[in-house]
């Protein structure tokens, strides 16, 4: 096949008279990994469907290989029309494509093809879809945030089957760990403009930085170009000569130049209003359990919340993540066991799924109640359309409708009404579906200072990295084990195991489909529990003989590492060593390096042991 799959140039299009892309350029080579990285609302999901043929550009070229199979994941899959998953999957194979091809594709998403599509939940009508594209082995793979819906261990599953495949990828997503696993190459669309970096996701915010700092510095050059110039139109130079014609021109042209230019968009501002301090203590669990339909969901667990505590809860679909947050709230009541609640709670709680959101409802209502047009935050009232502007939204959409955002938009308006609201503790259900990467980086940064404390449920393991103190994970039958640091931390006290869905013992197949419903909150659903996509096997209950040696040898070699590290310090310290011994003075330095990386090392090994034996223990 030909060595371009794909091709887009000179992209173009306008909507409603404001141009969203005015020059997008794409190339897909077989095998390449790209993510489409931008700003919500720069038209991400726009250029990728013009990319798979299902949206027409006002100008510009679109090419794909006539050989060449490719297939698109919207980021909202409609399955209506079909009577079963396996009626949707097999919809989307190649006319050469045996109808078996579906169905293996199905069980490999934990799917049995029998499904009705209106009865699925958000994480099964995923994977149903996920399989629709993948089934025929296309070419090239179109995927706009494939991880939506999905928990952590099909996001796992999904990463290894996409390195395995042999498809050029384009991926638009928000999972920042997703993205640094998967992609080579990035292409960043930017106010309409695309630019390519042929290095992966990890590298891509300090390349954007550097680009962003440049334009700037090029456009105060311009800026000060023009006030020269302005000032010579007006200075006593004209009084002399004639006016230069072709400088005047040349000034039109500037203007003209900055007028049209559309400047880097600014930063999301996020403030959370605060309510009075609550007490130091929060929650406290004793021996709590919970059940549906004789599936235990919460079995003997103990658990205090403090003040400033930011916990997060993970694990798979069904597991009982949202169940977790209504008990330790007080939404709904344990079937045994005491939750005392701490005094002076001021709540907020953020909505997955967003739907006391009215369509109809204008930006401004939704903001306001429809009361007036101020909003208050810490006591101080600001104009809605000020506040607005906080979180990237024009003055003119005050009016609009909520049915015309699009899901980062409407993201970013759930984010906006919650932070209005005084709290103390913040109650956050999937809070970073739908949201950009910076977006999402100022969120983390107020989480931190966020003075309450912070329940959180999520699926995307660098945000948990980034903001949790401590991880509450199942361990199957119900039980459930606290973790200290981020989603990373607890994967090591857990000798690298991710949380899996895991049958009770006690409960038969029918039970469990009974307790399909055991992880929708009070108020609000959950994703739906996940269909056991494939997973890694239980690690071993007990410490292995090497391990064993490791951890009782590790002290002494740390020690060791560590007066070594002293010596040749204080050897590099010796002011006249540089001078007289050049050569001694680069062994030594590169000796420490090698000592202090060693030491590092045998440092992390000891400290992942002696969380995996205090685990077993």
């Amino acid at each position: 096949m030909a060595a371009l799959l794909l091709s887009l140039k000179g992209i173009a299009l306008t909507f409603g008279g404001t141009p969203l892309i005015t020059g997008a350029d794409l190339t897909v080579a077989p095998g390449e990994r790209l993510c489409l990285v931008g700003r919500n609302g720069s038209g991400k999901s726009t250029l990728l469907k013009i990319a798979a043929g299902l949206v027409l550009p006002d100008d510009g070229e679109r090419f794909a290989h006539p050989e060449a199979v490719i297939r698109y994941l919207p980021q909202d899959a409609d399955l209506t029309g079909f009577a079963t998953t396996l009626d949707y999957v097999a919809a989307g194979l190649k006319p050469t494509d045996e109808r078996y091809q579906a169905e293996i594709a199905l069980a490999e998403v934990g799917l049995t093809g029998n499904e009705e599509p209106l009865r699925l939940s958000g994480g099964e009508a995923r994977r149903a879809a996920l399989a629709r594209v993948l089934a025929p082995r296309p070419d090239v793979l179109l995927l706009d945030e494939p991880t939506n819906h999905l928990d952590l261990p099909a996001i796992e599953w999904l990463e290894k089957t996409l390195s395995a495949s042999r498809a050029a990828i384009v991926v638009i997503s928000h999972d920042r760990r997703f993205l640094e696993t998967l992609s080579r190459s990035v292409v960043w669309l930017d106010r309409g403009v695309t630019r390519r970096m042929e290095r992966g996701f990890g590298e891509f915010e300090g390349w954007r930085d550097r680009l962003i700092e440049e334009e700037e510095t090029e456009r105060h050059k311009l800026d000060r170009k023009i006030v020269r110039e302005d000032q010579w139109m007006h200075g006593g130079i004209s009084a002399r000569r004639k006016r230069n014609v072709r400088r005047v021109a040349e000034l039109g042209k500037l203007r003209a130049e900055v007028k049209a230019r559309r400047h880097h968009v600014g930063e999301v501002r996020l403030e959370a209003a605060d309510a009075e301090v609550s007490g130091k203590l929060v929650a406290e669990a004793h021996r709590i359990a919970k059940s549906f339909g004789g599936r235990p969901v919460v079995a003997d667990l103990s658990l205090r919340v403090m003040r400033g505590d930011r916990l997060a809860i993970v694990g798979p679909n069904g597991a009982g993540k949202t169940t977790l947050l209504n008990l330790l709230t007080g939404a709904i009541p344990p079937d045994s066991g005491t939750i005392r609640l701490g005094t002076n709670l001021v709540t907020v709680y953020l909505d997955q799924r967003r739907d006391d959101l009215d369509p109809e409802m204008t930006l401004s209502d939704a903001l306001t109640g429809g009361r007036s047009d101020q909003v208050v935050i810490n006591g101080k009232a600001r104009h809605v359309a000020s506040y607005m502007k906080d979180f990237l939204f024009l003055a003119e959409q005050a009016r609009s409708p909520i049915r015309v955002l699009s899901g980062g938009e409407r993201g970013r308006l759930v984010l906006a009404r919650a932070l209005a609201k005084p709290s103390n503790l913040l109650i956050l259900d999937e809070p970073t579906n739908d949201l950009d990467l910076e977006t999402l980086d100022l969120l983390q940064e107020l989480l931190t200072d966020y003075a309450g404390t912070v329940l959180l449920v999520s699926h995307d393991r660098d945000f948990l990295d980034r903001v949790a103190t401590s991880v509450l994970a199942p361990d199957g039958d119900g039980r459930w084990i606290e973790y200290a640091g981020g989603y990373t931390d607890m994967l090591a006290q857990r000798g690298g195991e991710a949380p899996r869905k895991v049958e009770s013992r006690g409960a038969g197949k029918g039970d469990a489909a009974k307790a399909a419903g055991a992880d929708k909150p009070a108020a609000s659903g959950g994703a739906g529990p996940s269909a056991g996509v494939p997973g890694v096997p239980a690690a071993g209950r007990k410490l292995s003989f090497k391990e064993k040696h490791a951890l009782e040898t590790l002290p002494a070699r740390i020690a060791a590492f560590e007066a070594e590290a002293a010596r040749l310090a204080e050897k590099l310290a010796r002011a006249d060593l540089y001078t007289a011994d050049p050569g001694g003075f680069a062994a030594a330095t590169a000796e420490l390096a090698r000592v202090q990386a060693e030491l590092a090392a045998a440092e992390d090994q000891w400290l992942e042991l002696e969380a995996k034996r205090e685990g077993l223990a």
